[in-house]
């Protein structure tokens, strides 16, 4: 199965900075909860990567039919609860002009190849190791 590797590196003294590709993301709780505000937290981060994930989808989707898709909006909300707090609920909302008749359409592809939605839906294992050096 192919492999996707992110990297992160401890930056100041409550930052942390991923490395992806040729990429980096500076990653850091807002001051009000202890941190420096150096860039987003985790769970932001998260939801920007859903975006990311359903815009780039919808992107190819729209190419790949010769549709001009214009200046699209997608608007991300996490809905936390619980103690440790999860994401209860995630609502994504795509607004288009009104001349894409084909955006619904373009939209569930694009839902439907997305990797973090797909991922998002069914839940996944995770597991977590010590290395010491």
């Amino acid at each position: 199965m192919p492999e996707i590797t992110v990297s992160l590196t401890r930056k100041g003294s409550t930052a942390s900075e991923a490395t992806i590709r040729e990429h980096t993301i500076a990653m850091d709780r807002p001051t009000e909860k202890g941190g420096e505000n150096a860039g987003p937290m985790g769970g932001e981060a998260l939801l920007a990567a859903l975006g990311g994930c359903f815009m780039s989808n919808l992107v190819a989707a729209a190419q790949a039919r010769e549709v001009e898709l214009g200046d699209v909006y997608v608007s991300i909300t996490g809905t936390l609860a619980g103690t440790p707090a999860v994401y209860e609920s995630i609502n994504m909302t795509v607004t288009g002009p009104v001349s894409v008749e084909s955006l619904p359409k373009l939209v569930t592809m694009a839902e439907r190849g997305c990797i973090v939605a797909n991922t998002l839906k069914a839940g996944l294992a995770l597991s977590v190791e010590t290395v010491q050096r």
